[in-house]
């Protein structure tokens, strides 16, 4: 199974329809997003084709959608969503992975119990170990930091896949 795993849209129709055109050509059969989905948050410059409107309606009605809360979603989100948001979720590929934004849990406060964690907020992807987790971001499809670039993750089976939008492969690694 393919799973598509990204972050932090912040209300970028370019960005929301760019990750929908990669998990369409990734073949993806369900798409996680860790939160961040519709407002820009007060520290972020506004995403290029600012509309959290347009956002929901690509996604909404969606049945491959798993979604998790963002420091930045709020309950007024739900009102324009078809979908829920979630606190924090798991997935279950005969790994125990931990699906959350990364504003509570991170590299540096993993929750216990899990094999792998994936988390945003951060806008920067990378894909390592700690203390026997699996640790991965997706970055930021709208606003990367830190020099990096527009990505998302791709888990495919036990192989977990960084990628920019392109679909070009920066990280990989096996869970």
């Amino acid at each position: 199974m393919k799973i598509i795993i990204a972050s932090d849209i912040h209300g970028s129709l370019t960005a929301a329809k760019a990750l929908l055109a990669a998990a369409e050509r990734e073949g993806a059969e369900q798409i996680a997003l860790l939160g961040d989905i519709y407002y820009h948050g007060p520290r972020n410059p506004l995403p290029d084709r600012y509309d959290p409107k347009g956002v929901a309606a690509l996604l909404n009605g969606r049945n491959d959608l798993i979604v998790v809360k963002g420091n930045c979603d709020s309950e007024v989100d739900g009102m324009i969503s078809s979908f829920r948001f979630a606190e924090d979720a798991y997935l279950f590929v005969g790994k125990k992975i931990f699906l959350t934004h990364g504003h509570v849990y991170n590299i540096d406060n993993l929750p216990a119990g899990c094999d792998a964690v994936f988390y945003g907020h951060v806008h920067y992807g990378f894909i390592c170990e700690k203390d026997g987790i699996v640790v991965a971001n997706p970055g930021s499809v709208s606003l990367p930091k830190n020099n990096s670039e527009k990505s998302y993750l791709l888990l495919d089976g036990t192989m977990l896949y960084l990628k920019n939008l392109e679909g070009k492969i920066l990280e990989k690694r096996g869970l």
